[in-house]
C-alpha cells in the first residue's frame, strides 16, 4: 500500500514516536505546534492507513535473559511452495525466532534468534531441523552489537 497523504508535521510526529511512543497526544502536539485533538486525529490516520503499524515496548535482551544473538543462514534444495509453507509455519511456532528474511544470493533465508546461549541455540537449530528438511544451515554468533535501532529514516518519505 502507498501512503500519499504525509506533510511535514506528519513526519515529525512519526519521528517522535518511533523515538517514544509513550508520548501522549498532548505532548506531541506540543512539539509540532499542534493542539491535542487535531494531533491525536493525525496520529490516528497514519495508524489507520497503516504506516504506523503497532507500538510497543522494546525490551533490553540482557535483562531477559537473551544475551545471545544468533544469524542463521539457511540454503535449501526445495524452493517448492509446500516447503516454504512448512518452513515458514514451523519458524512461526519458535518463539526465539524473531526475524525471517527470504534472500537473494547464496543464501536462501537469513534469520536473527535470541537465545539465553549457545545451548539455547542447539534447541532452537534441533526444532528447525526437525521440522523440516534444509541443504545447509550456518549461525553466525553476535561478539557485539554496535547499532541497533528500530527507527527507520523519515528522509525518503514523500510529503504532500
Amino acid at each position: 500500500m502507498e501512503f500519499c497523504c504525509v506533510d511535514k508535521i506528519d513526519r515529525k510526529i512519526l519521528a517522535l514516536l518511533q523515538r517514544d511512543s509513550s508520548l501522549t497526544a498532548e505532548q506531541i502536539g506540543e512539539k509540532v505546534g499542534l493542539s491535542k485533538a487535531p494531533c491525536w486525529r493525525r496520529i490516528q490516520r497514519l495508524t489507520t492507513s497503516g504506516v504506523i503499524q503497532r507500538s510497543v515496548a522494546l525490551l533490553d535482551p540482557k535483562l531477559v535473559n537473551l544475551k545471545t544473538t544468533v544469524f542463521v543462514m539457511v540454503k535449501t534444495a526445495s524452493h517448492s511452495s509446500e516447503w516454504i509453507e512448512r518452513f515458514a509455519k514451523a519458524v512461526q511456532r519458535i518463539p526465539e525466532v524473531i526475524e525471517l528474511h527470504r534472500m537473494s544470493g547464496d543464501v536462501d533465508y537469513l534469520l536473527r534468534i535470541v537465545v539465553p546461549d549457545i545451548g539455547g541455540y542447539d534447541v532452537v537449530y534441533k526444532k528447525m531441523i526437525a521440522a523440516v528438511e534444509m541443504f545447509d544451515v550456518s549461525a553466525s554468533f553476535v561478539l557485539e552489537t554496535i547499532k541497533s535501532t528500530t527507527m527507520l529514516p523519515l528522509d525518503y518519505l514523500l510529503l504532500d
